[in-house]
């Protein structure tokens, strides 16, 4: 794609990324065919192709984006399937990332939504905020039907919608490492995972911890800021990436062999810390090696084989590839044979590389498009007649649980319960075969 931005704007780095990005576009509408929201309302403009064409006039002309532009990207789910298509090698995530900054630091949007945006980035980083927020929404969830009839509430009413109807009780995990065979590893804590499903982390540590690792957890990390990255609120989401790096790279210089992630939307975050802060002369280089070291969970255990089966009943797995694990990581093939491996019979959908509609924070901003998203996904999910649903992220897990009476848990839940764990409580709740 041709462009015409000057060489005062090229002197920005954010804008030469992108300006590079743009230019690497052929307009082979390769991305219009597996782009979730072009399936969904037909408009290009809702495509990536389409979107590049906006953002590129609105950067080359350094334009005050209007309604209908913000409309459009905010319309964009990030999911990556775009990126996947592309046979350019188009970076779509750093372009829609750095409008989405543009957009922040220039729209001002409407009142309620700038209420709303800042609720949210206040509170789903920050576990003791996001529980006591979730406990609020317990007490006043009979009143969402009332507030979805006030145009100006219906977010409030779709925030109220996912909530849990019973939040798990605070996780106190303590450390207890055998010797190690296979090095020290740092399990990032996350901030959503833990307050709505603490026993991920739970059956993380026992896994890694048959597997021969010795496990740690690192005081003073926080939110990996891929919340606040993808909403272009930039300040934030880099500050949270410092701290991050600081405490990482005081366990990185004692030795270690991987920081490993159980929800794949921060490990996509996180494996882009080192373009991220690229021009940081403080943290380019730490950046890089953290990026380095961050590992998907399944990439470790497919590294390291899972420890000897136990015997548990033959059950049906429908697999659920999340867009920030297979698109974003490009990890497609590990969690499917760990759970083979595990002993589980898995199906995976031919609409495998479509999103769910969670995305982040996508389902309280945008709550038509990803219910439409989330439903589609559920049938299909269901179409195996499963026992249970797997998936390597947190949102995805609470999205598809929205739409579906299939049990929903994490794949590395199986794979513990697999190798000598206690099953997942969803299993035992749903399934009379599956023993508590």
């Amino acid at each position: 794609m041709q462009t015409d931005f000057s060489s005062a704007q090229l002197a920005n780095p954010q804008m030469a990324a992108s300006e590079a990005v743009i230019r690497k576009c052929v307009h082979c509408g390769f991305c219009i065919a597996t782009c979730p929201t072009y399936a969904l309302l037909g408009d290009e403009l809702d495509s990536p192709r389409g979107r590049i064409y906006l953002i590129k006039d609105m950067l080359e002309n350094e334009r005050t984006p209007g309604p209908d532009v913000v409309k459009h990207i905010d319309r964009c789910l990030s999911c990556l399937s775009c990126m996947t298509t592309c046979p350019s090698g188009v970076n779509y995530m750093h372009l829609v990332d750095h409008a989405r900054a543009y957009i922040e630091q220039r729209y001002r949007r409407p009142w309620s939504e700038r209420i709303l945006r800042a609720a949210v980035a206040a509170i789903l980083p920050r576990p003791p905020r996001f529980r006591a927020a979730l406990r609020l929404a317990r007490i006043i969830q009979p009143l969402a039907p009332l507030l979805q009839g006030v145009k100006l509430l219906r977010p409030a009413a779709t925030m109220l919608k996912l909530a849990p109807p019973r939040l798990p009780p605070q996780a106190v995990i303590a450390i207890v490492n055998a010797p190690s065979t296979r090095g020290r590893v740092v399990l990032m804590q996350g901030c959503v995972e833990p307050v709505l499903r603490p026993e991920i982390r739970a059956a993380s540590l026992r896994l890694l911890k048959r597997c021969g690792y010795q496990v740690s957890f690192v005081p003073g990390e926080e939110c990996c800021g891929a919340l606040t990255h993808h909403m272009g609120k930039e300040t934030k989401a880099l500050q949270s990436a410092r701290r991050n790096i600081d405490v990482w790279m005081r366990e990185i210089e004692a030795g270690l062999e991987a920081i490993i992630i159980t929800a794949s939307g921060c490990g996509t975050t996180v494996k882009d810390y080192g373009f991220i802060l690229r021009n940081d002369p403080l943290y380019a280089a730490k950046a890089a090696q953290v990026s380095a070291l961050a590992k998907d969970i399944t990439e470790v255990l497919e590294a390291s084989g899972l420890p000897p089966r136990a015997d548990i009943p033959a059950l049906t797995v429908a697999y659920h590839s999340a867009c920030s694990l297979q698109h974003g990581q490009k990890i497609t093939a590990a969690p499917q044979n760990l759970l083979r491996a595990g002993g589980f019979t898995v199906r995976q959908p031919v609409d495998s590389h479509l999103c769910c509609g969670s995305a982040g924070t996508y389902n309280i901003f945008q709550p038509e498009i990803s219910a439409q998203l989330g439903t589609r996904k559920a049938e299909t999910l269901s179409q195996f007649a499963p026992d249970v649903i797997a998936t390597g992220n947190i949102g995805c897990a609470v999205q598809i649980g929205q739409h579906t009476g299939v049990p929903v848990v994490h794949t590395v839940e199986l794979l513990d319960w697999a190798t000598g764990g206690p099953p997942p409580a969803a299993l035992v709740a749903k399934l009379p075969h599956v023993p508590a």
